[in-house]
């Protein structure tokens, strides 16, 4: 057994939109979407929606945890939960692109018909997100307080942290696993399956939290560790319950008898995964980074702006919640044709993308500058002087989330068919020395406006560069698959 070779450049035709076609989108029969005929448009939104609703959902339940955190146990306590989550965040994002990986090989593998590859690659993404998953846990159960003290925590927010963290890295096997099957299962053209389970998780995790934290009724008090446990204990039920479903509706990923040797992957679906996962865990890491350093050089301008930016940061979570979907939808949608060999399609399956982003995206800009005052009333209260200082920045950057939008969706066609390198490179540029750049050069003149403007700047850099890439059409060879002969 040997991998093929990539053959010859396959142009992309210029067909007839698809989109215009009075087909509705067919449905699988267990349940999940067909994702290689009938409208395109409509098929993408269809499809985009339910994971556009579970984003907004997870960011709606870390808003409301803290809340609960910050009200019930003070600052120290919040500030111990931010460290700790940042350290999760990284975690889940040096396995997330190993998951993609494993989605695009789903997704074509669907597309042409092969459950049994499908399954191949669920199950060793299922395998390997277990492995890293437990190596982590314990890992950082032993690690926690020099992990900690590496972040530099503060002194009194030190013992909650090491609490909090402690509790979450138990909870990291289950989390991870219930991440990598949402992943898969979108793949496979079901978005509604993760969408029910990210429902349960939040409203678990919301009700728990106040009750194990206070101690209410026959509960014993736990305090921050209380807030920790209840997001482990409604993933894991979550995850539970997710894996019954799987099998009570048959769904396409399931595993049974000879299949659950799937979860210990062969070294070439390793291989596969590693190789194309690296890379695009390596893209989360890059955009974390820069966000990182971008918070310093806010920090720089003083408390009245570094308010102002984390307020603009929490309003900006949601506007980019339609590129995320619309992104990951057309990765999965391009994919499945390809799988198909639709090639067809894909162009009308981006251009689709692209458009409806942009008028999401576009009004939700819309609405809040309209509105802006009200909505960092929220974070800020009323009377606070960095009100006005987030409105300066949202006039100048907020409109940086179209090109960003635009960018994201040619992203996710490029990922569909395994090119995850050059994505990788576009936005190591455009996050370092592009955007970095600006702020130096255009510094001395403009001050902190400096800042807000490489935002916008940059996008625009990295959507110039993602077009290129994508119109040289190197990315359209044929996706060597693991295994094959």
């Amino acid at each position: 057994m040997s991998e093929s070779p990539p053959v010859t450049p396959t142009p992309v035709a210029v067909a007839s939109d698809p989109a215009s076609s009075p087909v509705p989108p067919r449905q699988t029969a267990r349940g999940g979407m067909d994702l290689t005929s009938g409208p395109i448009a409509k098929t993408l939104i269809i499809f985009a929606l339910p994971t556009l609703a579970s984003n907004v959902l997870q960011t709606l339940s870390g808003s409301v945890n803290s809340i609960w955190v910050g009200q019930f146990l003070g600052n120290s306590a919040l500030a111990a939960t931010a460290n700790a989550n940042i350290i999760m965040f990284l975690m889940f994002a040096t396995f997330f692109g190993f998951g993609m990986a494993a989605t695009v090989l789903i997704g074509q593998a669907i597309g042409r018909g092969d459950i049994d590859a499908a399954r191949r690659a669920a199950g060793g993404a299922i395998g390997l997100a277990a492995l890293f998953a437990v190596v982590i846990a314990i890992v950082g159960w032993f690690a926690s307080d020099a992990i900690l003290l590496l972040l530099e925590t503060p002194p009194e927010a030190f013992a909650l942290a090491h609490d909090y963290l402690r509790v979450t890295f138990v909870a990291v096997p289950a989390s991870m696993i219930s991440v990598t099957l949402m992943m898969a299962s979108r793949g496979a053209g079901d978005a509604v399956t993760p969408l029910r389970f990210m429902v349960l998780t939040v409203v678990i995790d919301i009700v728990l939290n106040p009750v194990l934290i206070l101690g209410l009724g026959p509960v014993p008090r736990l305090g921050i560790a209380g807030s920790a446990l209840a997001t482990a204990i409604a993933g894991t039920i979550s995850l539970i319950g997710m894996i019954i479903w799987f099998y009570a509706k048959d769904h396409p990923l399931r595993l049974r008898g000879r299949e659950l040797a799937y979860l210990a992957p062969s070294w070439r679906e390793l291989r596969f995964i590693i190789a194309r996962g690296l890379p695009m865990g390596a893209q989360m890491l890059v955009i974390s980074g820069a966000g990182l350093v971008m918070v310093g050089l806010v920090n720089r301008e003083g408390l009245v702006t570094a308010a102002a930016y984390g307020a603009t940061l929490q309003l900006w979570n949601y506007i980019q919640m339609p590129a995320l979907a619309i992104g990951a939808a057309v990765s999965a949608m391009a994919a499945q044709n390809i799988g198909a060999q639709r090639w067809d399609r894909v162009s009308t399956i981006t251009n689709s993308g692209i458009t409806i982003n942009l008028a999401m995206t576009g009004v939700l800009i819309a609405l809040l500058l309209l509105f802006d005052r009200a909505a960092l009333a929220l974070f800020l209260g009323s009377g606070s002087e960095a009100i006005e200082v987030s409105r300066h920045i949202q006039y100048i950057a907020t409109w940086t989330f179209l090109p960003f939008g635009t960018t994201i969706v040619i992203i996710g066609t490029l990922r569909a068919n395994g090119s995850v390198v050059p994505p990788l490179i576009i936005l190591a540029l455009s996050m370092f020395p592009i955007r970095f750049g600006i702020y130096y050069f255009a510094y001395p003149a403009l001050g902190a406006n400096a800042i807000w403007w490489s935002f916008p700047l940059s996008s625009l850099a990295s959507l110039t560069m993602a077009w290129a890439v994508y119109q040289r059409g190197a990315w359209r060879r044929a996706l060597p698959q693991p295994g094959a002969n």
